[in-house]
């Protein structure tokens, strides 16, 4: 395992060269000028339009503005905003409120997948399985902002159960609301997932055996069903993951969340280079190495995944 762990952490060299060559290529082929959109309808003076765009490489071609700005990562810097920002600093007070978001919606996602996952599996064909499967389907169909604004209409406004906005209060207990919407738009995929997962595992011979033996329904179910149903599961909630990290952009905008999905948008809007860049290549690095760690999960979930040269 230890060798398999280490061959997937070098392949992060060519994951990271390769997604920062890319971004940044289309970066520099996005149409318009970034510098002469931030003064609006006043154009300024060509003189000061190429004293900006010598500050930040612009004038440069595009291999030359790719060296400065990874030799720039590998001396800590990378870049600033047009507004003079660090981004490292743009980046380390964005990320935390989009990480924490992303745990509190996948927490919430798996316990549900798991809990109405299994249980429709084991009421197959009964009531409850029925109606979990329509509500799953009601959630895969309707847009993420339309559960945001129901709820934040009914379980901010009308029973105050929550703050309908978050803004700079953005602590672990301000993301309850966006995180429940989050992880009910996830949850009725993973939870068709756990339903047909818990049943196929039913049927294994090594169930069967468990039962023949005489062990308990209260023992087969959670040791030897669950365990190995949660695969699946797992390798779509890693998926989300990675997808919320980088940004859930349209409940961040409604919720007023601070954190990269907002950031990362008003970037793209004014074309800065860096800031992309820098945002998508900690993502995907993140997202590797999630992954990396899901991967490492299968060999404890289930006993004949081994991980040999």
């Amino acid at each position: 395992m230890l060798a398999y762990t280490l061959r997937r952490l070098l392949q992060l060299i060519p994951v990271f060269f390769g997604a920062t060559l890319l971004i940044y290529a289309l970066v520099f082929l996005m149409p318009g000028d970034p510098i002469a959109a931030l003064f609006g309808d006043k154009p300024p003076s060509p003189q000061l339009l190429a004293t900006i765009r010598a500050q930040y490489h612009l004038d440069e071609p595009f291999l030359v503005q790719y060296f400065y700005y990874i030799t720039g990562v590998f001396r800590g810097d990378m870049g600033q905003t047009f507004s003079g920002q660090s981004v490292s600093t743009v980046l380390a007070r964005t990320l935390p409120v989009t990480g924490r978001l992303a745990i509190m919606a996948i927490a919430i996602e798996f316990t549900l997948a798991i809990i109405i996952g299994t249980l429709s599996a084991l009421r197959k064909g009964k009531f409850f399985d029925h109606a979990s499967l329509i509500v799953s389907l009601v959630f895969l169909s309707m847009p993420i902002f339309v559960v945001a604004f129901l709820a934040q209409y009914f379980l901010a406004i009308k029973l105050g159960w929550f703050r309908p906005t978050i803004g700079g209060q953005n602590d672990w207990g301000d993301l309850w609301l966006p995180a429940i919407v989050l992880g009910l738009s996830l949850y009725a995929t993973s939870m068709r997932l756990m339903r047909g997962s818990v049943l196929d595992t039913l049927n294994q011979d090594w169930v069967r055996t468990a039962y023949g033996k005489g062990l308990p329904r209260e023992r087969v179910i959670p040791v030897h069903v669950l365990r190995n149903s949660l695969i699946p599961v797992i390798t779509n909630s890693a998926t989300n993951f990675g997808v919320l990290l980088v940004g859930a952009t349209v409940t961040e905008y409604i919720f007023n969340i601070p954190g990269v999905g907002q950031t990362l948008f008003q970037a793209t809007l004014r074309h800065e280079g860096p800031t992309i860049v820098s945002f998508v290549t900690v993502f995907v690095i993140v997202y590797v190495l999630v992954n990396l760690l899901v991967d490492l999960l299968y060999g404890l979930l289930d006993p004949r995944i081994r991980y040999v040269k």
